[in-house]
């Protein structure tokens, strides 16, 4: 790849914005600094605009193997690297789903030949794959998966037996999926009986319950702090969970760790009339004061991480009642953008924003050199223009189910470039067909 130089950008790392030059060679940053010249280097000048370390998302459904009708790891991290996202953490709920050595190495060998953007994945833990689990070396992946609450895929685990073991014996993040089983069927009974099949959209986070998420993160938080367990709790919808996490240690002191996904930061139980089912998650949007109460837990470091959740579905199968409308949908080509609205809008400072989607990932699944604009790290790097509205469209949509929850929205920021490990994988719209993508590596 030889050496490119990028001249006059705005980098923002580390709690700081400097203006500057970034020298890469191959595959790494070989030298920051205010001037630098290279008579050997191919120049990119990036005057007014913003460097930002690639970022780093710990949640993705990208449907492959066995459910590639909705999106695939070579078209959903395409989308990805659109949207400046260069490594992804993949979920275990495809068909089989990731819960062998055996099933989690071939989806390994899927993405080495498919990926656009660096890959890993995260292992299922079940019910009965506990022995499988122990067998896992604790750097063959970014971390476990445990589904406390149903969602795509049928993984939940509920036996409590075997929900302490799994907590006791591994040394991996465990990322939990949290929200009450129990609290959720009894509520679906009550809302089948009036309506049916056919349940208004707007009573998704009634169904989906406050109550419920709260009881299933508390829950696995005690179980955490009982046995010493890593616990990472994903998607995080209600303000009441806030109060559950810390502030007051440094992310690399904390056992117990949150994340906020892209959807909860933005809508709210407002838009279920508008958007209907394309709004439907797991766990649900719910109100606009759990919203800002998210925002607030967010900007005081309660939470520690800000993902997508990316889950393709067809707009036929959204198309359907309550009961058969699957929830997810798609994310990673429009997560920066957003973010990068909540700036404009006074939201977020462009700091922080990295810090929790670039830096923390990095040092919360222990990465290898990654996640920082650092001498020596690779050249995982995403540059926005911050003043060139665009809007999101049908035939910008890179996604291959060919729709968005932002359809309709003009953003003020644009992702120009994206580079992952030094390859100018994406520019102005136009993606490289040369797939640089590494697995991630990790250092624990």
């Amino acid at each position: 790849m030889g050496k490119t130089l990028l001249k006059n950008v705005r980098m923002v790392n580390e709690n700081t914005i400097t203006e500057g030059d970034l020298l890469l060679e191959d595959q790494f940053i070989v030298k920051i600094d205010r001037d630098i010249s290279d008579a050997n280097a191919k120049v990119i000048d990036l005057k007014g605009k913003h460097l930002f370390p690639g970022v780093i998302d710990d949640q993705v459904h990208f449907r492959e193997p066995g459910l590639t009708h909705k999106g695939n790891i070579a078209t959903e991290s395409r989308a990805a690297i659109a949207g400046g996202i260069t490594s992804f953490m993949e979920q275990p709920n495809t068909n089989p789903q990731t819960t062998t050595i055996e099933e989690l190495e071939k989806k390994f060998a899927i993405a080495a030949n498919s990926a656009y953007a660096n890959y890993s994945f995260l292992f299922g833990g079940t019910n009965d794959n506990l022995e499988e689990l122990k067998r896992l070396d604790k750097n063959a992946c970014s971390g476990v998966k445990l589904f406390l609450g149903s969602s795509t895929g049928n993984m939940l685990v509920d036996n409590e037996l075997v929900l302490e073991k799994i907590f006791r014996n591994t040394e991996m993040v465990i990322s939990a999926h949290c929200e009450d089983e129990g609290t959720i069927r009894a509520n679906m009974a009550q809302f089948k009986e009036e309506y049916g099949d056919d349940i208004p959209m707007k009573y998704h986070p009634i169904i989906r319950s406050t109550e419920a998420c709260y009881l299933s993160s508390s829950k696995a938080i005690a179980l955490a702090k009982e046995t010493g367990a890593r616990l990472h709790v994903f998607h995080l919808s209600t303000g009441m969970e806030t109060s559950l996490f810390r502030n007051d240690i440094p992310l690399e002191k904390k056992q117990i760790t949150a994340e906020v996904c892209i959807h909860h930061l933005w809508f709210s139980d407002s838009d279920y009339d508008k958007k209907g089912s394309l709004i439907k998650w797991n766990p649900a949007v719910k109100t606009e004061q759990d919203r800002a109460q998210l925002w607030e837990a967010l900007l005081d470091d309660r939470i520690d991480v800000v993902a997508t959740d990316h889950a393709p579905h067809t707009l036929e199968e959204k198309d359907n009642v309550y009961t058969n409308a699957p929830s997810g949908g798609p994310l990673v080509q429009h997560a920066l953008p957003a973010m990068l609205e909540n700036y404009h809008n006074g939201k977020i400072s462009l700091e922080k924003m990295v810090e929790k989607m670039c830096h923390n990932p990095a040092k919360l699944f222990q990465l290898k050199k990654r996640g920082f604009l650092r001498e020596g790290y690779f050249a995982d790097l995403v540059v926005a223009d911050l003043n060139n509205p665009w809007k999101v469209a049908k035939e910008n949509i890179v996604y291959k189910c060919g729709w968005s929850p932002f359809e309709g929205e003009t953003f003020k920021s644009k992702i120009t470039h994206t580079f992952v490990n030094g390859h100018l994988a994406y520019e102005q719209g136009n993606f490289s067909e040369l797939k640089n993508a590494q697995r991630l590596t990790f250092d624990r």
